[in-house]
């Protein structure tokens, strides 16, 4: 259909082979794009086939100029899209109930924590209206966002979000992490405060994981993203850069891990 980017797990009958069509970069049509569910769903699948309960095939779509297959088969549905043995789940919530109900391994993921799903569920929205307002009210109140979940994982002193394995809220989480510090720095000069040693710890970890490295959007992919929600257009050069990820660490990761 498009550009197969990932396979993880074995493929020899023995698992079943999930499928993810996620959107393509907006860039060059073929890498990954900066779709925060594609990317939340990659790494919930990617943590199933680490554990070898699935083999997963990640394709990507560009979606501007939509391959006649995928039109054919789709419409004008948007990715993420799972398949399953056959079966399309087109929805985002959809595809969030099919990975806990019933691909293998992936009700392990979905943890009940009602602080931690509360803390997260705003956070994106807060930087949408740093982007869109670009004043230091909408930015001090990202960051006090950010300040409540570094206060969250300090008090709790655990890797991730509920405990020291990785669950669903970590995959939701972490990108958009990302995107407030690739996006928030290009658009506003917005930077996570160092003084969240805690919050810096996480993504820290979260760094090293596979998990997180092979589904993350290039740092330019994220800012067309926003540079396409504001009407914007990319520099030329800007188009031919080399990808870039960023996914240092402002702090003292020596310092980080005498903390822990």
């Amino acid at each position: 259909m498009s550009d197969e980017i990932a396979e993880n797990g074995t493929a020899n009958g023995d698992v079943p082979e999930i499928e993810l069509i996620i959107k393509a970069s907006t860039i060059d049509g073929r890498r990954k794009g900066a779709c925060l569910f594609c990317q939340e769903y990659f790494m919930d699948l990617y943590l199933l086939a680490e554990l070898k309960t699935i083999s997963l095939k990640v394709t990507t779509v560009d979606m501007q100029k939509p391959p006649p297959d995928f039109r054919t088969n789709f419409e004008a549905t948007h990715p993420p899209i799972l398949i399953d043995n056959g079966l399309a789940i087109l929805e985002n919530e959809k595809i969030e109930r099919h990975i806990m109900k019933s691909v293998p391994g992936g009700h392990n993921l979905f943890v009940q924590d009602k602080e931690v799903a509360s803390l997260i569920e705003n956070l994106y929205s807060k930087l949408k209206l740093v982007l869109v307002r670009k004043d230091e009210q909408k930015s001090a109140a990202l960051r006090a966002h950010l300040g409540r979940i570094d206060a969250l994982l300090e008090r709790r002193g655990t890797r991730f979000l509920t405990g020291d394995t990785m669950c669903c809220f970590d995959c939701e989480l972490m990108p958009r992490l990302q995107h407030i510090r690739v996006a928030g720095k290009y658009f506003v000069d917005f930077e996570i405060p160092t003084s969240f040693r805690a919050l810096w710890r996480y993504m820290y970890h979260m760094y090293q994981l596979d998990a997180f490295t092979q589904s993350c959007p290039a740092d330019q992919d994220i800012i067309n993203h926003y540079k396409l929600q504001q009407a914007l257009k990319m520099k030329k050069h800007e188009e031919l850069e080399t990808p870039t990820f960023t996914t240092s660490i402002p702090i003292d990761v020596n310092d980080l891990n005498n903390t822990e």
